[in-house]
């Protein structure tokens, strides 16, 4: 079977309204990726207010993540059915009501609930404005530059998190960085009807609501255990969450196969480009992640900044990030996107094996160094990867491919955490040295992970507390040394799989193209007057 299918010769060219468009949705994909990281400087502020318990601060911090992460299928697929540009309103609505729910919270369990309800809004974002951008640009040069742009504000919006946060706390309380989502989501709001086109699937039947939930029961249980191994390591209670979720999928997928209207169209798996665009970005962000983990844990840990200069050192590799993924589109008019990600993935092996060689002490600019070289070599997935998943789906199901897009995304992020998160921490356990002196309470906390260490040598007299950040700081680098190495091979492993497998996909072939929305989709009155419905 062919990747995609031969060039098309009917493409029609994107004009100002879908430009227009583009920069209206640029504002959701923007808000999504900063929320994910500005929350980190908010923390200790909303703990000195709310005082959450241990178990509910993790909370406040992941439920936002899990529910974006077990909705994203549902989300895209009703998207298809009653309209994206709907779906996509209907969300700015319930992202700017739940993110004033956020934002004023007066208990650690309400700013979860609060959390958790913003996760399935903001659920709704994602897939509407990849298989918007699909729908919109027809024309495979046009749409490689308008997937690019998604990317660099996907990618902007993570290295100005914590920047922007940290101004925001400056002058304001910790809700302040929830209520950033207000006047984006109304900008939304008004702009969506007058430059956003509507499209719905014809003939897709109704939301089967067994498939909704056997879809939360097999992704939220394998997203939990993911991250509470990064936490916890692999234990018994994290492997069983993950194998619920395993058995809750082959059930969802033995479903979908006997549906009329599944909820997720197993068919899109037949397209190797899908397949292996999905698996190339999760590999990627599994790397990424586990790499990122480490630098920001040296970042602060290590070399003792704060959160906000801490988001300041991150700044240049989301720059540079953002300028791949703008050149990629302009190269894979003359190369395979094979070749062009494959070849950026080479690079970020570079960069991650440069962290093999840097010291507990001055190791601050070969880190930095290496982890810019990384991030500008995986530019080129976060801007082709998805215009390839999308644009191999037909019209009708893009939604839905841009859903899974997202969950690979995601599954990539927490199994990166997980993974080497724990490497990390059997190595750094396996080769702290805990001074003479400890009490055997000290000592076993000092080798649980370097955050227990700063914390007991912050009890301790000069001469010992030294001793305990030494060898603390110490064996957390040498654990970055490895997962460097480990992370640079996962690369080299990844650019082949890209080369090899997407070697005959060619941008200048567009996927399905979208068909030209009828006129009582493109201007149908309901549509027009969406923002005051709902």
């Amino acid at each position: 079977m062919s990747a995609t299918p031969p060039p098309s010769t009917t493409a029609r060219k994107a004009g100002a309204r879908e430009w227009a468009g583009l920069a209206v949705l640029a504002l959701p994909t923007l808000l999504i990726s900063l929320d994910q990281s500005v929350l980190f400087l908010a923390l200790p502020h909303l703990a000195d207010s709310l005082a959450p318990a241990g178990s509910q601060t993790l909370w406040i911090m992941d439920i936002y993540g899990f529910m974006i992460a077990g909705f994203l299928v549902t989300m895209g697929t009703l998207g298809d059915r009653i309209g994206r540009r709907r779906l996509l309103m209907i969300g700015a609505v319930a992202v700017g009501a739940t993110s004033l729910l956020a934002a004023f919270s007066t208990s650690a369990e309400m700013l979860i609930v609060s959390r958790a309800l913003l996760g399935i809004a903001a659920a709704t974002l994602m897939p509407s404005t990849l298989a918007l951008i699909g729908n919109m640009f027809q024309d495979p040069h046009q749409r490689g530059r308008a997937f690019a742009v998604w990317a660099c504000c996907f990618m902007g919006g993570t290295a100005l998190g914590p920047v922007v946060g940290g101004v925001m706390l400056e002058y304001f309380w910790w809700g302040s960085v929830f209520l950033l989502g207000v006047p984006v989501m109304l900008i939304l709001l008004v702009a969506a009807p007058l430059v956003l086109p509507e499209y719905k699937a014809p003939g897709s039947g109704r939301i089967d609501l067994p498939s909704v939930l056997l879809s939360l029961a097999a992704i939220l249980p394998v997203i939990y255990g993911l991250k509470e191994s990064a936490r916890e390591g692999w234990e018994p209670g994290a492997a069983a969450a993950i194998a619920a979720g395993v058995v809750f999928g082959v059930l969802f997928v033995a479903r979908q196969r006997r549906l009329p209207h599944p909820l997720l169209d197993l068919g899109l798996f037949r397209h190797r480009a899908f397949v292996f665009a999905l698996l190339v970005l999760l590999l990627t962000m599994a790397g990424m992640s586990g790499t990122y983990l480490f630098i920001t844990g040296f970042l602060q840990m290590v070399e003792g900044l704060s959160p906000f200069e801490a988001g300041l050192w991150m700044v240049p590799s989301a720059l540079v990030s953002i300028v791949s993924a703008t050149l990629a589109p302009t190269l894979a008019r003359k190369l395979p996107m094979g070749t062009v990600i494959g070849g950026g993935l080479a690079l970020t092996a570079v960069g991650y094996l440069m962290l093999a060689f840097v010291d507990p002490a001055g190791g601050l600019p070969l880190l930095v160094t290496g982890f810019v070289i990384s991030f500008f070599g995986t530019g080129p997935i976060g801007a082709l990867g998805a215009n390839l998943a999308v644009g191999s789906a037909p019209p009708e199901k893009s939604g839905s491919a841009a859903s899974l897009n997202e969950t690979s995304g995601e599954f990539g992020v927490s199994f990166g955490l997980a993974a080497f998160g724990s490497l990390g921490g059997a190595l750094y356990s396996g080769a702290v040295t805990v001074p003479d002196g400890l009490t055997g309470e000290q000592a076993e906390t000092v080798r649980g992970s370097i955050e227990g260490a700063l914390a007991v040598a912050a009890e301790l007299p000069g001469g010992p507390a030294a001793e305990v950040l030494a060898a603390a700081r110490e064996a957390y680098v040498g654990g970055l040394n490895t997962v460097g190495v480990v992370c640079a091979v996962l690369a080299v492993g990844t650019a082949v799989i890209a080369v090899t497998a997407l070697r005959r996909v060619d941008a200048g072939q567009p996927g399905p193209a979208a068909p030209e929305p009828a006129p009582e989709q493109e201007q149908e009155p309901e549509s027009g007057t969406a923002a005051a419905r709902v």
